[in-house]
């Protein structure tokens, strides 16, 4: 299984030019068959003021646009997330599309960021826990600040899950919180995670990139710096298993721990 994550950087102000970048790195992630972006990457998660404007319904550009990608480069493609309105609510949003453009799932960041931060005031939080079935087994799907619970990832692997696949627009100076989590959640529960984080500057803030993609032993395979580029390697779906079995550390969990 070949993954693809696409660490990419907003064109300020400029939608359309930066829905172009993207299309253009998945082109060029033609080979794998897995491909993730960065969180809310088509205007940029600081560009708060843009939010309820450029907000868009599942049937809105960037998700067709995703949706077409997928299918005619034949991909299972997590879109990165966009901002969703729906019944007069808006929502951190990213959908897992088959190679067929279908909708496998669709993931509400459910821990939204209020610290330096306006995203709390605009978007509401999402309340549904994730896990999408696919042919390489069971993926779960997380967001950015989502990182720092990890009940969440707890609760995605007691659905199954053996990939997470986190989408991401995480800032400096947080770079060692952020390799830390994404190695930790990973080997705390034995799967493999696929990270998607922002580049570049966005409305004076600059994202720490390091995308990356960890297995189940918490050990980086593929990862980036700080600037644009497309991290790719190739995955065994069945080294969570053998991970899991060559030492049980989730067989060791408490039920009582969970109520």
């Amino acid at each position: 299984m070949k993954v693809a994550s696409i660490q990419l950087s907003v064109v300020e102000g400029d939608k359309d030019a930066t829905l172009k970048k993207a299309k253009h790195a998945i082109e060029e992630s033609y080979d794998a068959d897995l491909v993730i972006l960065p969180e809310i990457w088509n205007i940029g998660f600081m560009s708060f003021d843009q939010y309820m404007d450029k907000a868009e319904t599942i049937e809105g550009v960037t998700p067709t646009l995703m949706r077409t990608l997928a299918r005619e480069k034949g991909i299972y493609l997590h879109t990165g997330s966009f901002v969703e309105k729906e019944k007069g609510k808006y929502y951190n949003t990213s959908l897992l599309l088959s190679p067929d453009g279908e909708i496998l799932a669709r993931y509400r960041k459910i821990h939204l960021f209020g610290y330096n931060s306006k995203e709390t005031q605009i978007l509401s939080p999402g309340e549904e826990i994730v896990v999408a079935d696919t042919p390489f087994g069971k993926i779960g799907m997380a967001t950015c600040f989502d990182l720092r619970f990890p009940e969440l990832f707890r609760a995605m692997v007691d659905k199954g899950a053996q990939y997470f696949l986190v989408c991401s627009a995480w800032p400096y100076p947080r770079i060692e919180p952020w390799i830390m989590l994404n190695r930790v959640r990973a080997l705390e529960n034995q799967c493999f995670l696929i990270s998607a984080n922002s580049a570049g500057i966005n409305c004076g803030s600059q994202f720490v990139g390091h995308s990356m993609v960890i297995d189940p032993w918490g050990t980086i395979l593929a990862g980036a710096g700080d600037e644009e580029m497309i991290v790719k390697t190739d995955i065994d779906p069945a080294k969570v298993a053998q991970a899991r079995e060559t030492f049980p550390g989730l067989a060791g969990r408490k039920d009582f721990l969970n109520n």
